[in-house]
Parts: C-alpha cells; structure tokens; sequence
C-alpha cells in the first residue's frame, strides 16, 4: 500500500486497543492509492468502498499519461476501463501491453476495457437501455459498458422515439425483466417521460446532444426532461457514465433481494 499519513496512527489506534482490527482494515483500505508518476493517484478501492469501478476518462489526457495511468491500473486491479477514448489513444494504449493483458474495444460508446482475464462480478440485477433514435446510441453504449463493468445484465433497444411511437410498446416488452431503464434522447428529449409512464420501475432520463437551433445540443431535451409531469431522474447532458454507473447501483440492490 502507498504511504499515507494516516496508516500509522490507524495502527497505533490498534496497537493500543482504540480501535478494532475490523474497523481498521476498512480504514486501511479506504486509502488505498497506487501512484503514477506525477500523474496520477488510481482510487484502488473504490469499488469495494463505493460499489463501482474507477473509470479512466480519456477526454483531455496527454496520450503518454493515459498509457501509463491504464496498464497500471490494469496490473494493480485486472481490470481498468476507460471513457470518451479516441481511436489514436486507444492505439497508443494498447501499442505495447502489459504480458497477460488483453483489450476489448467498445467502438460505439468510445470506451476501451483492459483486462488480465478478471470478470466483473455479477450483481443479480438487469439495466434497460433505450434510445430515441440512432444518434442516441453512441451515448447509450458507454451507459451499457460502465453498467456491464458493474455487474449488471443489461437489454438493449434503439430507434424507438416518439416520431414512431408505434415502436416503442414492442420494443418495452423486450426489456420487461428490467430493474430499471436508461433512456437516452436528443431533440425534444420527450422519450423518458413516455416510458416511465408505461413501466413501473425507476426511469433514468439521458439528455443527448443531437438537435440543433434553438436550445439545440442538447438543451431543449435536458429541459424537457427536469420538467416532466412523470416521476424520472435525470443526469447531465450526454453523461452515459453517470446513468449507467447509477442505474447498475440500482439494479444491484434489486438484483440482489431476488
């Protein structure tokens, strides 16, 4: 473990019978840190301190520090995935890999997972995704792979918005063992409404930056969606990571009382 300021007065509490070795190895854990360089400090224990993975956004990083910031992560975890990757960085990344390790390129949702053979532990639960129109798939697919990473089976339907509304009675009834759904819509953004009046689970409303004009890229549908008459959580705009990862949190504690 890393150095950190903290471990020999957590280990002094044991030593002299302040705290319990139990509640010292949860303390010990939490400040788990693998350093990189003058990089980066990797959250080694955020999964098991907060139920989901550290997830590498690659959006802005130099290449060489995002090389070295994954095959680290990667060797000290098993697994390490990454978010918003281009195609020139995921090049880079996995030019040279460490012995072992293998990548699994997520081409829609621009995600890229490296693993040495280390699976993510099934939670039980089972996510939803559904988009509006083909635009919206590239933001559901990184909603799919960080719900993927987090345990959670996740069912999947596209293209079925409210200018075909047709589409969508169908197209639900394919993703009826949900917990929970993830829908993802640009424009108006009007299709989280429509579903979470048709379900009786919790509905995650994707805001996504197609549209254009006025309030275009986005903004007329996260609008839409904070003023819904149905009951809906929304997140940011494009933020697939955030829905994902909070759908799969969702879906664990469901899946888990089965």
């Amino acid at each position: 473990m890393t150095e950190h300021p903290q471990v020999s007065d957590i280990l002094n509490q044991v030593k002299d019978g302040i705290l319990d070795p139990a509640t010292a190895e949860k303390r010990l854990t939490a400040l788990a840190v693998t350093r990189v360089g003058d990089v980066a400090n990797l959250d080694m224990e955020r999964c098991s301190r907060c139920g989901m993975p550290e997830v590498v956004l690659a959006e802005g990083k130099d290449t060489e520090s995002l090389v070295k910031i994954m095959h680290s992560y990667v060797l000290a975890s098993g697994r390490c995935i990454a978010s918003r990757i281009t195609a020139d960085q995921i090049k880079a990344v996995c030019k040279d890999l460490p012995m072992g390790v293998a990548a699994e390129i997520r081409e829609p949702g621009s995600v890229l997972i490296l693993s040495d053979g280390t699976l993510p532990t099934p939670s039980g639960g089972t996510v939803g995704i559904v988009t509006a129109g083909t635009s919206d798939i590239q933001v559901a697919e990184e909603a799919r792979a960080i719900a993927e990473e987090m345990g959670a089976k996740v069912l999947t339907t596209f293209d079925v918005g409210v200018a075909g509304i047709h589409r969508l009675i169908p197209a639900l009834e394919k993703l009826r063992e949900a917990d929970v759904y993830v829908v993802c819509a640009g424009r108006e953004g009007t299709l989280p409404s429509v579903v979470a009046g048709l379900v009786d689970k919790p509905v995650i409303g994707v805001p996504v930056s197609t549209g254009y004009g006025y309030m275009g890229q986005g903004a007329a549908a996260l609008a839409s969606m904070l003023q819904s008459c149905a009951v809906i959580t929304v997140v940011n705009i494009d933020a697939g990571f955030t829905a994902g990862a909070f759908a799969a949190r969702i879906a664990a504690l469901i899946g888990g009382k089965k």
